[in-house]
């Protein structure tokens, strides 16, 4: 049964109010929308909780939204930041940001506050959705951002600022369409910087339109999908979830992936779909009673963002059912670029080892080859940086003209990933560029070293880096995470190694750390681990 919102605003029903003017033949972020809304307006667009949402209910409140933006002055390709935990009244604003032609600034929750500071002012905000538990940084904001003009609470009044519901109360449920384009902004988002400092990728409504068309190319279900929300919406998260509602389905919010409480909501909601990274996987495989829980509603399980433990996948597939599907994307081209459907986790009805180990095939729209560094394609085999072109890839970064045209280099968007293709078009990531290890003139790529950590029964999670050495220029090192309640030594885990991998790829030191350091999606951040040991040198590998 429905229940109204928390705030206790009524949002009275009306129509979806799409009438495109727009001279244009691809889909607007707010026309996938609005597509849902209008073959489910009854249906149930977002639950939390004991809550429900109806399509209708969150179609006029974005409609309010955007009318209130326009009130406060802003116009098409205003930027409208977004800082809040995953919230259904964070989503429905991000809708009205949309609907109203500006552009969303989607903020890390996790992210230290001087570098959001930085992002806002870089973007030059000029509206403020927050959260009332993130109202501590309010002042610091109106401080650093000049041109910010109004700040309004997501989920209820704080300190003189209205909630969502209250200041969009005020307007009306009917916003004229606005007449922006497929190359217009969407949203702007801030990369991860595992690897270097943030840099601003523009996306633009032709980027989201590919989003969500590939999504359901990949993942059809005869039935609209039921997501469970769990990760932040400022990542895959978020793009997983519009797709959800494009076609009517319901998005289902967690403000957070705690392991019980993700594992919960899947019973609890049936849910159909779902996408977390790697070592929330690993978090929900080990809780002690993940195999007597029903899981049986899965029909994607959808992992990314970092690589993957090959064993602990076979664990997962074992737990959750043949249901685990792999794609790989980044912020720069978003979400599914390559795609490992789970049916294609087996060959001749077996999981298959070699298959695991793939990120899949090129989606319909994309194209991916492999480059060496003279720009020459290179054919099945043989390694060099992944390279795609297609309809996924962004519009750039944002004041970077030097590394925006690095980005470009030969005509196809460099993603920075080395790997190859098999015969049969498989896609296999071997590393980061950035990642590689060269030791006394030999390459060694770390991700062949973390699969075999993985492996050990007594780690969860781990890192491995290249440190200075006077002899060898760098040396193979592995930062590792414990599970709970297990121990193991440095020189037990680097004989686990040897007898993998053989002396030259071996950590030649190994440190056990409480925690990785890692993004607000789960990311383990390589480059703050370097930056301890390669502090006081001229470079940082």
């Amino acid at each position: 049964m429905q229940t109204e919102p928390s705030s206790g605003l009524r949002i009275q029903a009306g129509d979806a109010r799409a009438h495109a003017s727009h001279n244009s033949c691809v889909m607007r972020a707010i026309d996938l929308f609005d597509h849902g809304c209008r073959i489910s307006s009854n249906g149930v667009c977002f639950r939390d909780g004991d809550s429900a949402y109806s399509f209708q209910e969150v179609a006029d409140l974005t409609h309010r939204v955007a009318n209130g933006l326009h009130a406060a002055g802003l116009r098409r390709g205003a930027r409208v930041a977004i800082y809040s935990p995953n919230d259904v009244f964070a989503f429905a604003a991000m809708l009205g940001v949309f609907r109203a032609g500006c552009v969303w600034l989607p903020v890390p929750i996790r992210h230290v506050l001087a570098e959001n500071l930085a992002f806002l002012v870089e973007n030059e905000c000029e509206f403020l959705f927050i959260h009332t538990s993130l109202a501590k940084d309010i002042p610091a904001i109106r401080r650093s951002v000049p041109g910010l003009r109004n700040v309004v609470m997501v989920d209820a009044p704080s300190a003189q600022v209205p909630s969502l519901c209250e200041w969009a109360g005020a307007f009306p449920a009917s916003f004229p369409d606005d007449d922006h384009g497929p190359e217009d902004l969407a949203w702007i988002k801030t990369t991860g910087g595992t690897t270097g400092r943030p840099k601003n990728v523009m996306v633009c409504h032709r980027n989201v339109a590919a989003i969500v068309t590939t999504f359901h190319v990949c993942m059809p279900l005869a039935q609209p999908h039921i997501n469970l929300m769990a990760v932040p919406m400022t990542h895959g998260a978020g793009n997983v979830a519009l797709a959800t509602l494009a076609m009517g389905g319901t998005v289902v919010n967690l403000r957070r992936a705690e392991p019980r409480a993700v594992i919960d909501a899947m019973e609890r909601y049936r849910i159909t779909t779902l996408f977390l990274p790697p070592t929330v996987i690993y978090s929900l495989l080990s809780e002690p009673d993940i195999r007597s829980r029903d899981f049986s509603s899965l029909r994607y399980f959808l992992y990314a963002a970092a690589p993957m433990s090959v064993n602990k996948l076979q664990e997962a597939i074992e737990v959750f059912g043949p249901v685990m599907a792999q794609c790989w994307g980044q912020t720069e081209a978003s979400l599914i670029l390559t795609y490992l459907a789970p049916h294609e986790h087996f060959e001749d009805g077996r999981i298959s080892e070699t298959r695991l180990k793939s990120c899949g095939r090129p989606t319909l729209t994309t194209r991916v080859e492999v480059m060496n560094d003279s720009g020459d394609l290179l054919p099945a085999g043989e390694i060099g940086e992944l390279v795609v072109r297609g309809a996924l890839v962004a519009k750039g970064y944002l004041n970077r003209p030097e590394e925006d045209a690095a980005m470009r280099q030969y005509g196809w968007h460099h993603t920075g990933d080395i790997g190859y293709r098999d015969s049969a078009g498989y896609v296999y990531i071997v590393d980061r560029k950035k990642d590689m290890i060269i030791s006394g003139g030999f390459n060694i790529y770390p991700s062949e070293i973390e699969q075999v950590l993985w492996r050990h029964p007594a780690v969860i999670d781990c890192a491995v880096i290249g440190v200075p050495d006077d002899k060898w220029g760098e040396s193979v090192k592995a930062i590792v995470e414990l599970k709970s309640g297990h121990v193991a030594t440095d020189t037990e885990l680097q004989a686990y190694c040897r007898a993998e991998l053989g002396a030259m790829k071996t950590p030649k030191s190994v440190e056990i750390w409480p925690t990785l350091p890692r993004s607000h999606v789960g990311k383990v951040l390589k480059r703050e681990i370097r930056e301890r040991f390669w502090h006081g040198f001229d470079r940082l590998i």
